[in-house]
């Protein structure tokens, strides 16, 4: 009996250890050309996305819940000033920030958001908590503020989120947009997302942003929007999106993709490439995602010049790119 209960616990472990673990982040797409960056802010990138998706892989091989994964890696780039989420944040016309967020678990299908908040910290684990202690799935502005600070959290200034190089990027916005000049496209790029694969067979996916460059009265993009730039569902994948809000708000991106896996049978692969390199383009919208599904299969898929990325998939093979299709 002593030798059948033992074998049976080692029968568990390892079922356990054989659950596969995948990790893929972006930290936005656009116009990112060779030879427009300097050296050492590649670097910079390259490092950062490195450690990361390093960081956020191990969790996940120790057996960290997806969510608990998917929240501390966009924490660590919504900290950092190379991304246009938190600290990096864009500015708005009138030189505020307003941040969006949204996280899904792909077994309950349970999800949460925020957007337009101003004085939160970390709008991804606000985000979290809209989803795991209130009974609504999103909350905006002043009304998302009040839920945080019966919560808990702690209020910041917005002066937190002030970085010069955005505050640039707004100058140079306005001067185009009043002279009528055509306006950088990168103005409407830029967010940081995460999707995992955890130990538990589940997936999550989580995106924050910035916003738009310039972006006035109380626009909202895809970030926070399920099924736009947020979805997980633990019958097809997990989606985080990156690009020109309105295009994956109209075509729900995130969940066109999914249900592609769910209903058509199309791999993740296949999926992917049809709705960011046919779906969209034909419509005119620019961007991209970061995928994986319930086997441990990645897919880092944009139609821009770009897009900061990196990931680990069930075999363990890491991939860590900017530019074009190859890293």
């Amino acid at each position: 009996m002593r030798y059948l209960f033992g074998s049976f616990l080692l029968c568990l472990v390892a079922s356990a250890s054989a659950q596969p673990v995948a990790i893929a982040l972006h930290g936005g797409a656009g116009t990112i050309e060779r030879g427009k960056m300097s050296g050492e802010v590649e670097r910079s990138y390259r490092e950062f996305l490195d450690a990361a998706v390093t960081a956020g892989h191990r969790q996940l091989q120790a057996g960290d819940d997806g969510l608990d994964v998917v929240v501390s890696i966009i924490q660590r780039m919504e900290e950092s000033p190379l991304f246009n989420a938190g600290k990096g944040s864009v500015y708005t016309w009138e030189g505020q920030h307003e941040l969006d967020a949204s996280i899904m678990h792909g077994d309950r299908l349970d999800a949460g958001a925020v957007a337009g908040v101003t004085t939160v910290q970390s709008p991804i684990a606000l985000a979290r908590a809209v989803m795991e202690r209130s009974p609504h799935v999103m909350l905006t502005a002043k009304g998302a503020e009040s839920f945080a600070r019966e919560q808990g959290f702690p209020m910041i200034a917005p002066s937190y989120f002030e970085t010069e190089r955005r505050k640039k990027a707004l100058d140079n916005y306005k001067r185009s947009r009043r002279a009528g000049r055509d306006v950088d496209v990168d103005y409407k790029f830029g967010t940081v997302g995460v999707v995992v694969l955890d130990r538990q067979g589940n997936l999550v996916a989580g995106t924050s942003t910035g916003g738009m460059t310039g972006k006035r009265w109380g626009r909202v993009g895809d970030a926070p929007i399920i099924g736009a730039g947020t979805y997980a569902d633990n019958r097809s994948c997990a989606v985080s999106a990156t690009g020109h809000g309105e295009y994956f708000i109209r075509h729900t991106v995130s969940r066109d993709i999914c249900a592609r896996m769910q209903f058509a049978r199309q791999t993740l692969d296949e999926a992917a490439a049809t709705v960011i390199h046919e779906e969209l383009v034909h419509a005119g919208g620019d961007g991209g995602v970061v995928a994986v599904d319930a086997k441990g299969n990645v897919a880092l898929v944009f139609n821009t010049a770009g897009m900061y990325r990196a990931s680990i998939d069930s075999t363990g093979q890491k991939q860590v790119g900017i530019y074009g299709t190859a890293p």
